[in-house]
């Protein structure tokens, strides 16, 4: 079993902290056997604690936003069992998706109640006093940016309460700030929290200097802020604990996770089982599952729902002798071949799979729940990762190619094995290999959408994409509806 710091017996006493508007489809009126308030909660450093792990809690719930991030771009198709499959992921697929689309409500709401709840631990962060409360405040903060980094990549300007929980009404009062405020916030946030975390945590899975200062370097770059960037992402590689892994065959598999390369990783267990009534209840990342091979009988892996499938051009993105390809793609009828295996195959079927995160053979004691509860860890932030950020920032940002190149091929030298594969070019070619190394590099890990639009290319490599409409996504047409006119729906929506 793993150890660490999301449980739902915790929050199972906590539930009433948040909104529940925020997680459910539909109002609910309900009499609860007892309430937690203010004046009743907060009162022991175990609350506090307790209050922190409900914000972690909503972490698990980004498996939609890292699937659907894949789905969005140009490396994978939607797949699953035909083309009404999970239907609000197939027109996202397809670049047709509406205010009407319930997936992107549920990244909405659950990234929200993520915000509420980490906003309700700041509300009341002065009510006691005790030995670690700065560390736990450090890290609610970073859990903020991060559920507000996730809100603004994929919807623009949205509403900010800072330090107090939304209540019902305030989406007719409170605007949509600019994204540039939002990211202020963040950036804020994120400052104070990698002051205050420690380098290493006593459990997985909880935030750390180095996470702060990586998301902090990835908010800069977002925002095109090059040097600032490259300044706390330099102080990442240069103070930090991470390096490579040497086995990159083992980055996805159980052995690899929470590696020296592990900067910030969302923790996963197949403690707990879920159904698709509530698919945030699940304590495994519901992702692998549902990209996982359908009908699938042989070894190392088990049957999914056939979503998420790589194209032949994703692929081909890789170059000869590239070890990372085996480790990204699964290419089933190959594997079929020389395994025995057998499958089944569904919906734009390509004949691959993201290998990353498809399902494993699990213990005799994982729940028989549909693939819902798969253990494997999402890898949110990893060094790679940090590295080419870097890497981009000193590039684009003209501070130095040097120390471009110098990052850039310390993630090569690890894919291919060698030196000999070294970028030794400048100027607008060095920038475009820094994007392909980071798709091929971070390729099914639900990033590769967003760098398309944050660097604008979106429109050229994404069918169907829309300048000036598909950059972010649509509010939930019932958030428009509940501010009675003070939102506005994002344009050509």
């Amino acid at each position: 079993m793993k150890n660490y710091i999301l449980n739902k017996t915790f929050i199972t006493a906590f539930v009433t902290i948040s909104l529940l508007m925020f997680s459910c489809n539909k109002y609910v009126e309900i009499s609860p056997q007892y309430s937690i308030d203010s004046e009743n909660y907060f009162n022991t450093e175990n609350d506090y604690y307790m209050a922190l792990i409900a914000s972690y809690d909503l972490l698990q719930t980004t498996y939609a936003n890292s699937i659907v991030g894949e789905i969005a771009s140009n490396n994978t198709l939607c797949g699953g069992e035909s083309p009404t499959d999970v239907i609000g992921w197939q027109q996202i697929d397809d670049m047709i998706h509406t205010p009407t689309n319930s997936n992107l409500k549920d990244i909405w709401n659950w990234m929200f109640a993520g915000v509420q709840r980490t906003n309700y631990f700041l509300e009341f962060k002065d009510k006691i006093d005790f030995d670690g409360k700065q560390i736990m405040i450090g890290e609610v903060r970073f859990l903020r940016a991060y559920y507000h980094f996730e809100l603004v990549k994929w919807f623009g300007e949205i509403p900010l309460k800072p330090n107090q929980r939304f209540a019902v009404g305030d989406a007719a009062v409170i605007p949509r700030f600019p994204v540039s405020e939002v990211y202020a916030l963040i950036e804020s946030d994120l400052i104070f929290a990698a002051e205050a975390l420690p380098v290493m945590q006593s459990e997985a899975g909880r935030a750390t200097k180095g996470a702060a200062q990586s998301l902090l370097g990835k908010a800069y770059l977002y925002q095109e802020k090059f040097a600032e960037a490259a300044a706390v992402l330099e102080t990442v590689i240069t103070t930090g604990p991470y390096s490579l892994a040497t086995n990159y065959n083992d980055m996805f598999e159980e052995i690899g996770e929470n590696g020296p390369e592990s900067v910030f990783e969302v923790q996963y267990t197949d403690a707990e089982g879920a159904g698709f009534g509530c698919l945030q209840c699940s304590e495994g990342n519901v992702a692998v599952g549902f990209s996982g091979v359908r009908g699938y009988t042989g070894p190392d892996f088990t049957s999914g729902f056939s979503f998420n499938v790589p194209v032949q051009e994703a692929v081909d993105a890789f170059e000869g002798g590239d070890l990372r390809e085996g480790v990204t793609i699964l290419d089933i009828q190959a594997w079929a071949d020389t395994t025995g295996a057998t499958y089944t195959t569904g919906n734009e079927h390509t004949g691959f799979f993201n290998r990353k995160y498809i399902p494993r053979v699990r213990g005799e004691n994982a729940q028989n729940d549909l693939n819902l509860t798969n253990p494997n860890n999402y890898r949110a932030i990893r060094y790679a990762d940090v590295l080419l950020m870097a890497a981009e920032a000193y590039s684009r940002g003209g501070v130095s190619e040097a120390k471009a190149q110098e990052y850039l091929n310390q993630v090569r030298r690890r894919a291919f094995g060698d030196s000999d594969h070294d970028i030794t070019i400048g100027g607008s070619a060095l920038v475009d290999a820094i994007y392909h190394e980071r798709r091929v590099e971070l390729m099914g890990e639900g990033h590769h959408f967003f760098d398309l639009v944050r660097t604008g290319r979106a429109a050229s490599d994404i069918e169907g994409f829309t300048s000036g409409k598909n950059e972010v996504f649509p509010l939930p047409i019932e958030e428009i509806d509940f501010s009675a006119g003070n939102w506005a729906q994002n344009p050509n929506y």
